[in-house]
């Protein structure tokens, strides 16, 4: 059984910040790449990262705001081709809706390629619901849904 753990990034670990770059790098298309200005985005107060390290590799990452008190936004998820359909795209959107959720949000946002299937089904199953189609988002030809889930009030 493999050794899985989920960490939170500190901010100081340049090997780790290299290797989420170079994953970041392979999964994305440049134009939609956080890689050149990655470390900017670490440097955000309201946001984080969390990682899984699978028998320690990197297997994936989520980066994830909270740019006011009403919404949070996850902004990526990635796991790497290898490791991908064994359930860690869920553990990672799984723990950060949690720290999404100890920001007292009331929605989490998201946007997602309708062509990526799993990535829309594992949203779905986890209780995103599709708010618009935004025509163009990613590029000319690349369309994106805008996603929402909302918390109880109570």
């Amino acid at each position: 059984m493999a050794n899985v753990a989920i960490l939170e990034l500190n901010r100081n670990c340049a090997k780790t910040v290299e290797e989420i770059v170079k994953l970041e790098r392979k999964i994305f298309p440049k134009h939609e790449s956080l890689a050149s200005f990655f470390h900017d985005e670490l440097k955000k107060k309201n946001s984080g990262l969390l990682y899984l390290h699978v028998d320690g590799e990197l297997a994936g990452y989520v980066m994830y705001s909270w740019p006011s008190s009403l919404y949070a936004s996850i902004t990526k998820l990635a796991v790497k081709e290898q490791y991908r359909g064994q359930g860690h795209g869920e553990t990672l959107l799984k723990a950060a809706v949690e720290k999404c959720r100890t920001r007292k949000v009331s929605r989490i946002m998201l946007h997602v390629d309708p062509l990526r299937t799993p990535a829309v089904n594992l949203y779905k199953k986890y209780g995103f619901l599709v708010d618009t189609l935004i025509q163009g988002y990613y590029s000319s030809d690349r369309n994106a849904y805008r996603m929402y889930l909302d918390f109880d009030s109570s």
